[in-house]
C-alpha cells in the first residue's frame, strides 16, 4: 500500500524544524503560544504496557522515559499517562491509595520528575490521570471510615440498608463492573457503602468540603512538579442525585452515555470544575483539564468545556460510531456544532485502554483502521492516539483466563470485561522474549506475530502503518488548514463516501468496500491510507476502505 510520503526519519530522531526544546515552543505554529490544546495530538501511554525499564515484566516510568523519543519522532504534542499512583492495583491503578505517591511497581517520585523534565526537553507536554470519583479501600480516609471514624465516613457514601435488618442495598444502583453498586461494611452488617466500580473503589462524597479541598491540593502538588494538565477519570460521576433515588430498572449500564442517570452527569459537577479551572489558571504555561465524561448527548458533553470549566472533553460519541458515512457525518456535525457553541475545540479518538482496539472493533482489518485514522486526523480540533494504534495493533482476544487482570472479567464470569485485550504490552523489536518490551517478559502474553508489527520492523518501511502515522502527523503540523485551522465544508460525494474541504485541503474517506468515483476536483495527492486513488476520464477513483488527502486546487 503506497502512501506517497516523504522519507521517514530514523526512530528516535527529532526534527529540529518540527519539535522544540520546551513545551511552549512546541505548541502549534498555527495557534502560537496560545491554546496549544486546541489542535494537539495527545498520545495515551498505559504505563503497565508501554515499556519495562527494570525487567520485572511490568511497564514503568523509567521505561516510558526511555521511549519518549519515539513519541517525539511520531509527531505527538503531548503524552497522557494512565495512573501510576500508590495503589493495591485492584483496578490497574484506578484504585488510588495515595494521590501524592508513585506505586513502587512504576518507580519513584524522582522517576516522575525526570520523565516530566525529559518530555519537556523533547517538546512534549505531560498530562496525567487524576481519579476523583473514588479512592482505594486502602486510602487512609476509608480505612478510618471502616474503623468507625464519623468524620471519615462523611467523606464517602455510607447508608443503612433496606429490609428488616438492613440486609438489602440502600438502592437499586448497579456497578459498572457488574452486580450491586453497594457493599456491606464488614463489622456492621446493616451498613453499606457505595462503589460505582469495584468494591475496592468506594465513591467519595463530593458534597463534603474536605473532599473538595483535598483534590485542589492534589492538583497543586502535581502542577508544582511540572505536569501540564490532568485527564479527569469518570469526570461525570462525582455528584450524585439528592437522596440517591432508585433507577427503577435493570441493565442500567446499557444506558450509560445515552440517558439521564442519577449517579452520572449531574449538574453539580460543573461547580467543581469551575473551582479546578481557577487552580489551573494560577499556573503559567496553559495547564489544562480534560474530562472523561460519558454524557447522553453532545450538548451535555459541551457543558464540561465552557470557558470557565475544563479545556477538553473526550468525544465518546465519535468513538462509538460505526464505519458508516452517514453516521460519521452526523456525529461530526453534532460535535462541531455543540462544542463550537461554547468556543471549545472538538476532540477525536478511536481507541483507548477501555475499549476494543479500532482495528478489530471496526472490522475490515488494518486497511479500514488506517482509513479511519487518516479521517480522524483530518477533522478540526485535537486528536488522541492510544499506544500501539500507530503500529496497527489488533485486539488480542485469545488470552488465558489465568493471565487476565481486568476486575470486570471476574465479576461477570468471563462474559464481559475483556479490557485486557487492548492492554497487551507493545512490541518494540522484531524478536526476543517480549519483542523489546523488557528483559523480563511481559505481564500479558504477546501474540507471536507481533514481531512483524513492532516499531523496529515498521520503521523505514514506506507502506507501514507507523510511517503512515508519522507522515500524517507531519502534514497535520505543516498544513495550516488542519488541526484548529480552517472550518470543515462538506463536499457532495457518492454513497458511502465522506468528503470535505478545509481551505486548500481536501479529504475523502470511502467507507464502502468497493471503489467510488469522486465528482469533485481533488488536487495533488498528499497521502493515502491504502492504494493511491486512480484517475479515470479525469475523475478520481477512491478504493474501498481508503482515506486520501489532497492539496486542493
Amino acid at each position: 500500500m503506497t502512501q506517497h510520503n516523504s522519507a521517514p526519519q530514523a526512530d528516535g530522531a527529532v526534527d529540529p524544524h518540527v519539535r522544540a526544546a520546551t513545551p511552549d515552543a512546541a505548541s502549534s505554529a498555527r495557534s502560537g503560544a496560545s491554546g496549544w490544546w486546541r489542535d494537539a495530538v495527545i498520545y495515551q501511554v498505559y504505563p503497565r504496557s508501554f515499556a519495562d525499564g527494570d525487567g520485572d515484566g511490568m511497564g514503568d516510568l523509567p521505561g516510558v522515559r526511555e521511549r519518549l523519543p519515539h513519541l517525539a519522532a511520531l509527531g505527538a504534542d503531548a503524552v497522557w499517562l494512565s495512573p501510576f499512583y500508590a495503589s493495591p492495583q485492584a483496578d490497574a491503578g484506578y484504585d488510588v491509595a495515595d494521590y501524592r505517591a508513585i506505586d513502587p511497581m512504576f518507580g519513584t517520585l524522582h522517576d516522575a520528575d525526570a520523565l516530566i523534565r525529559d518530555a519537556h526537553a523533547l517538546g512534549l507536554r505531560v498530562i496525567i490521570d487524576i481519579v476523583p470519583n473514588h479512592s482505594s479501600d486502602r486510602h487512609e480516609w476509608f480505612v478510618r471510615a471502616l474503623a468507625g471514624d464519623p468524620a471519615a465516613r462523611e467523606r464517602y457514601h455510607f447508608r443503612a440498608g433496606r429490609g428488616e435488618r438492613g440486609e438489602l442495598p440502600p438502592n437499586d444502583w448497579e456497578s459498572v463492573f457488574g452486580g450491586p453498586a453497594w457493599s456491606r461494611v464488614p463489622d456492621e452488617p446493616g451498613l453499606w457503602y457505595l462503589h460505582l466500580f469495584a468494591p475496592e473503589q468506594p465513591d467519595f462524597n463530593w458534597e463534603h468540603p474536605a473532599v473538595r479541598d483535598e483534590f485542589r491540593s492534589v492538583l497543586r502538588f502535581w502542577l508544582d512538579l511540572g505536569v501540564d494538565g490532568f485527564r479527569v477519570d469518570v469526570a461525570h460521576g462525582l455528584v450524585k442525585a439528592a437522596g440517591l433515588p432508585d433507577m427503577g430498572s435493570g441493565e442500567q449500564l446499557r444506558l450509560l452515555g445515552t440517558a439521564e442517570l442519577p449517579f452520572f452527569d449531574q449538574d453539580g459537577v460543573h461547580e467543581i470544575y469551575r473551582s479546578w479551572r481557577q487552580v489551573l489558571d494560577e499556573y503559567p504555561g496553559e495547564r489544562i483539564g480534560v474530562a472523561e465524561a460519558w454524557a447522553p448527548s453532545a450538548e451535555r458533553t459541551a457543558l464540561y468545556v465552557r470557558a470557565d470549566e475544563l479545556h477538553q472533553a473526550f468525544n465518546f460519541h465519535y468513538l462509538g460510531t460505526d464505519w458508516d458515512a452517514p453516521a460519521l457525518r452526523a456525529v461530526i456535525d453534532a460535535s462541531l456544532t455543540s462544542l463550537g457553541a461554547v468556543g471549545a475545540p472538538a476532540t477525536w479518538v478511536l481507541s483507548n485502554h477501555d475499549v476494543v482496539r479500532h482495528r478489530t472493533r471496526l472490522g475490515g482489518g488494518v486497511s479500514r483502521a488506517r482509513a479511519a485514522s487518516l479521517l480522524m486526523l483530518a477533522l478540526p480540533g485535537s486528536a488522541y492516539l492510544y499506544q500501539g494504534e500507530e503500529l496497527g495493533l489488533p485486539e488480542v482476544a485469545e488470552l488465558p483466563d489465568e493471565a487476565r487482570q481486568d476486575p470486570s472479567f471476574f465479576r461477570d464470569n468471563g462474559q464481559d470485561g475483556l479490557r485486557d485485550g487492548c492492554r497487551v504490552p507493545l512490541p518494540w523489536e522484531n524478536d526476543g522474549p517480549s519483542f523489546g518490551f523488557g528483559a523480563g517478559g511481559s505481564w500479558l502474553p504477546q501474540p507471536p506475530e507481533w514481531g512483524a508489527l513492532s516499531v523496529a520492523a515498521q520503521t523505514g518501511d514506506p507502506d507501514s502503518t507507523l510511517e503512515l502515522y508519522r507522515t500524517a502527523l507531519r502534514l497535520r503540523r505543516e498544513r495550516p488548514e488542519l488541526g484548529d485551522g480552517e472550518p470543515l465544508e462538506w463536499l457532495t460525494a457518492p454513497e458511502g463516501v465522506l468528503a470535505f474541504r478545509r481551505g486548500g485541503f481536501v479529504c475523502a474517506a470511502n467507507t464502502g468496500t468497493g471503489p467510488a468515483v469522486l465528482d469533485f476536483r481533488t488536487g495533488a495527492l498528499l497521502l493515502a491510507s491504502g492504494p493511491p486513488p486512480a484517475t479515470e476520464s479525469g475523475r478520481t477513483v477512491l478504493p474501498g476502505d481508503t482515506t486520501a488527502w489532497w492539496a486542493g486546487r
